[in-house]
């Protein structure tokens, strides 16, 4: 029998990701991946795949599913309100970061997120995704990834790989970093830009602006001032590196990023604040603070531990 979830409302930039799709930078190819790593570890986790298997990310608003086939195990991570439509019509209210059975016939509606921005929704065995470079992550503005390099549309057919009849629900209890101070490191050119305009961007605030997706993230706050060259040779890009183009107006490049870029770097965001940071929604101040490598690599491993 073919087990699937039939897609009723796709949602708003719905798509499958995974932890990324690397060493193909140098061909134009980004890693692109799930934007909130740690989310989206913990929904693989609650259902009992590996961090690894292919999950829904979506942002703001998710689809709304009808399952077809199996009794299935699922789960949906993130600050997210979402209801569980039975076959015969009552609804209950879902819990995020809390497995839960579905049944034949009946309807997960993911209506919005929570003061944040991306949620993530996966199950046990994993979905059937094909695999392009040795991974499921889909970067739509290229067409590379599962679902042919698109978005979730009204009556896409999820199929999943495997159901259980006997299954064991899970939660688990995290805490997300409300805090809106972002670490960063200095880029290759904050040399270019004064010496008040590096004082300023960490003493002054900043705010996340709606022009923003999972390419970057522009930011409305004091204009930083290049006295050197506004300009550069393209050169590789990071996922966190924070440019500054004529306008002095900083952008936060993100998980679809371009590969390389002729803008100054004044910082990059370290990994450990990376989550945090792309579920700050638009309007949310933010402010920077400059750290060290050493202090940059124990902060991961104290983030990664939380997986």
């Amino acid at each position: 029998m073919n087990n699937y979830f039939k897609v009723l409302r796709p949602g708003i930039n719905s798509t499958f990701q995974d932890l990324g799709r690397f060493g193909l930078q140098h061909l134009g190819i980004v890693a692109s991946g799930c934007m909130d790593q740690l989310s989206f570890c913990i929904s693989n986790k609650l259902v009992g795949n590996t961090d690894s298997e292919g999950a829904l990310e979506f942002a703001y608003q998710g689809p709304l599913l009808e399952l077809v086939g199996e009794t299935a195990l699922v789960a949906i991570s993130g600050k997210v309100n979402f209801n569980i439509i039975s076959k015969n019509g009552s609804i209950k209210q879902g819990s995020p970061n809390v497995s839960f059975v579905v049944s034949n016939g009946d309807k997960i509606d993911i209506l919005a997120t929570i003061n944040s921005v991306y949620g993530y929704f996966s199950i046990f065995g994993g979905f059937k995704l094909n695999r392009i470079k040795g991974s499921v992550s889909t970067l739509v503005r290229a067409k590379i990834g599962s679902n042919n390099g698109n978005k979730l549309e009204s009556e896409d057919k999820i199929f999943f790989n495997k159901s259980s009849s006997e299954v064991k629900t899970k939660k688990i209890e995290f805490d997300f970093d409300e805090d809106n101070t972002i670490r960063v490191m200095r880029g290759l050119q904050f040399n270019y830009f004064s010496k008040k305009s590096q004082e300023d961007f960490f003493l002054k605030e900043y705010k996340i602006t709606r022009l923003t997706d999972r390419m970057g993230m522009r930011l409305e706050g004091e204009k930083l001032e290049n006295i050197v060259d506004k300009n550069i040779k393209s050169e590789g890009i990071t996922k966190g590196s924070i440019q500054v183009p004529g306008d002095g107006k900083p952008i936060i490049l993100l998980s679809d990023h371009p590969t390389i870029g002729g803008y100054p770097k004044i910082a990059n965001v370290i990994s450990a604040d990376y989550s945090k940071l792309v579920q700050k929604i638009p309007g949310t101040i933010i402010k920077f603070k400059l750290v060290d490598l050493a202090v940059a690599e124990s902060a991961f491993e104290e983030y990664v531990r939380k997986f």
